[in-house]
């Protein structure tokens, strides 16, 4: 599939990480990744798997949709 211009998945893990009370390092350990990987996704740099989306969906005990949303992008063939 090819990305179209402007597509992005928007998160709010830094919210929910925060409500918490986590630190980026303890929501590392119990999802499975680093500490850097928390970090460049609060930032809106990284892009989750859709595995590691669910983890964290299921860690806070919410829908995936609640935390990520798919922004779609323009078609510049339209």
């Amino acid at each position: 599939m090819k990305k179209k211009p402007g597509d992005s998945i928007s998160n709010k893990v830094y919210e929910y990480r925060v409500l918490a009370r986590m630190s980026q390092k303890e929501l590392a350990e119990k999802v499975g990744v680093s500490k850097q990987t928390i970090f460049v996704m609060e930032k809106g740099n990284y892009v989750p798997t859709l595995l590691l989306a669910y983890r964290i969906a299921d860690f806070f005990n919410v829908d995936v949709n609640d935390i990520f949303t798919y922004e779609k992008g323009n078609d510049s063939n339209e």
